[in-house]
């Protein structure tokens, strides 16, 4: 299964974390490009896209499941090449 946050928090998300233990969790993170603020916070949407994450790899670390985090400098094609080219698969991006 492949899902994207924050969208998979509250579905498949809650599942896994509190499913069966028979997954294994790779959460992919990159800096953000170009960061905005958050309208009225302390805090931009790349630092709050980042807490999600880290929250959700907390929370599978928590309930002991077998998860990974990978965190690339930027949020380029090259990085997901690299990425493909980790688990030996061909890219198929572009």
């Amino acid at each position: 299964m492949f899902g994207y946050g924050p969208r998979y928090l509250h579905s498949t998300g809650q599942l896994h974390k509190g499913g069966a233990n028979n997954g294994v969790f790779l959460i992919i993170t990159a800096e953000p490009g170009a960061d905005l603020p958050v309208p009225e916070a302390p805090y931009s949407f790349g630092v709050l896209e980042m807490a999600q994450a880290l929250g959700d790899f907390q929370s599978l670390e928590r309930a002991k499941r077998r998860a990974a985090h990978i965190h690339f400098g930027d949020r380029s094609e090259a990085q997901l090449n690299l990425l493909a080219e980790m688990f030996g698969v061909s890219p198929s991006i572009g």
